[in-house]
C-alpha cells in the first residue's frame, strides 16, 4: 500500500478503500456542538461583528451586486488557520488523528477554508469545476497531501454536494484553465473529462471525507432556499518540498496568485513564499514548510 501509513488505526477494509479509490468518508466524524461554534463563527464574520485578522472573506459577485449582506452574500472564508475559533476545527483530534494515518506524524495545514453556497445565486458563481486540489499548492510529493472536507449541515445532490471520480488519485496532474463562461476567480477545472463517472459524496453535518490531492472532484450548485455550508482544510508531511512551478502546468496558478497580493498588498511575493505564509504546523516536528528561504 502506498497512500496511508503501514503502521494505520485504519481497519484494513478501510486502507484498501483509500487505496483503490482516493478518498474515505468517515461518518459522525465531528460533534455536531462543536460545528455549532464554528458556524456561529462564519455568522459573526459575515455580520461584522467580530474583527477578521488573517482570514479573506470573499462575496458572491452576483449577490454582492445585488447589495445583498451577511451570510447570504458570502461564499467562502479563506485562510482560517489563525483564526482562534475556526483553528479549533483544523487541530482538533478527529480530524488531524485521520490525517496521520494517511500522510504520517508530522502535520502541517497548507490551505484552508469555510465555504458557504448561499441560495438565489447563478450556478455558474455556485458550482465548482472537475478539478485536483494539487495543481494549488506547490509542494510535493502528492501522497503525502490530504484534504478533510467537514459538511457543517446535510449536503447533497440538491444543495451542491461534492462529487468524486473514484480512482483518478493514480493519474497525473492535469491542466487546468477556466472553463467557458466561468464567473469566479481562481476556480479553474480539468476540461474535458466531464463524461468520467462520477460519485456524488451524500454526507450529514459531522460527516467527514479525507481525499487526496490528485483525485478529480468538484461540486454542483445550490438549488435550494437554504445554504450548504462545509470546512475544510489540506495538510502535507511537514517535510514535504517546494517545487519550482515554472514552465509547468501550475504557471499560471502562480501569476494569477502572485498577482492577486501584489494587488492587495502593493508588492510582489513569489507563490512559494505566499503558499508557506498560509500554512500552519499541526501536529509533530516543524520541517522545510515552516522555512521561509523557498525563493521559488
Amino acid at each position: 500500500m502506498i497512500y496511508t501509513q503501514e503502521k494505520s488505526s485504519f481497519t484494513n477494509a478501510q486502507r484498501l478503500f483509500y487505496e483503490k479509490n482516493g478518498y474515505i468518508l468517515i461518518k459522525n466524524n465531528v460533534n455536531p456542538e462543536f460545528l455549532d461554534e464554528i458556524h456561529q463563527r462564519f455568522i459573526d464574520i459575515c455580520e461584522k461583528r467580530t474583527p477578521v485578522y488573517s482570514a479573506q472573506v470573499l462575496k458572491d459577485p452576483v449577490l454582492k451586486n445585488k447589495g445583498i449582506t451577511g451570510q447570504y452574500g458570502v461564499n467562502k472564508l479563506q485562510d482560517i488557520f489563525y483564526d482562534d475559533v475556526l483553528w479549533k476545527y483544523a487541530s482538533c483530534n478527529e480530524v488531524v488523528d485521520v490525517v496521520e494515518q494517511i500522510i504520517g506524524p508530522n502535520i502541517t495545514g497548507i490551505h484552508s477554508m469555510l465555504i458557504n453556497k448561499p441560495p438565489d445565486t447563478d450556478p455558474d458563481i455556485s458550482r465548482h469545476p472537475l478539478h485536483q486540489d494539487l495543481h494549488y499548492f506547490p509542494c510535493r510529493p502528492a501522497n503525502r497531501i490530504v484534504a478533510s472536507w467537514t459538511a457543517m449541515e446535510r449536503v447533497d445532490e440538491r444543495n451542491g454536494c461534492l462529487y468524486v471520480i473514484p480512482g483518478s488519485h493514480t493519474g497525473p496532474l492535469y491542466k487546468h484553465d477556466y472553463p467557458e463562461g466561468s464567473k469566479n476567480a481562481l476556480y479553474h477545472g480539468v476540461q474535458g473529462m466531464d463524461h468520467l463517472p462520477k460519485v456524488n459524496v451524500v454526507m450529514e453535518k459531522g460527516d467527514s471525507v479525507f481525499f487526496h490531492p490528485l483525485l478529480l472532484h468538484g461540486s454542483g450548485p445550490n438549488f435550494t432556499k437554504g445554504f450548504r455550508k462545509a470546512i475544510s482544510c489540506h495538510y502535507a508531511d511537514s517535510n514535504c518540498t517546494l517545487i519550482n512551478v515554472s514552465n509547468t502546468t501550475q504557471e499560471n496558478l502562480a501569476k494569477e496568485v502572485e498577482d492577486v497580493v501584489e494587488k492587495r498588498g502593493g508588492s510582489r511575493v513569489n507563490f512559494g513564499d505566499i503558499f508557506k505564509a498560509r500554512s500552519r504546523l499541526v501536529r509533530g516536528d516543524p520541517g522545510v514548510l515552516q522555512q521561509f528561504d523557498s525563493h521559488l
